[in-house]
């Protein structure tokens, strides 16, 4: 069974980083090894390093702590541009929620 994309993936397209932005958009509380990236985000380890280091150098991810020889990275939500792809996700899933919630009426009522 194939998993349902997200508002996000959908709108920009299931690519490898808008997967990974998507991932820490949705759990940006946390902070992750890249393997952990790329396992929760779909990604394989060898492409995740194609484009992961432009994301930390574009300040859209930060490093957070090293655990061992891993580095932990989080979403930077201090990041204008961040911030502004939070509010739209945000806005994405609210749509989403009242499309479905209108096609259950929609059903109920036939």
């Amino acid at each position: 069974m194939e998993e349902e994309k997200s508002g996000f993936v959908k709108l920009f397209g299931d690519y490898p980083a808008i997967k990974v932005i998507d991932f820490l958009i949705t759990f940006r509380e946390f902070d992750y090894s890249l393997t952990d990236i790329a396992e929760n985000s779909g990604v394989a380890w060898s492409t995740i390093h194609t484009f992961f280091p432009e994301l930390v150098k574009t300040s859209i991810v930060r490093e957070t702590r090293q655990v061992g020889r891993a580095k932990l990275y989080k979403l930077n939500i201090e990041n204008p541009v961040v911030k502004e792809l939070i509010i739209l996700d945000n806005k994405l899933i609210h749509e989403l929620a009242k499309e479905m919630t209108t096609e259950k009426i929609i059903a109920r009522s036939r």
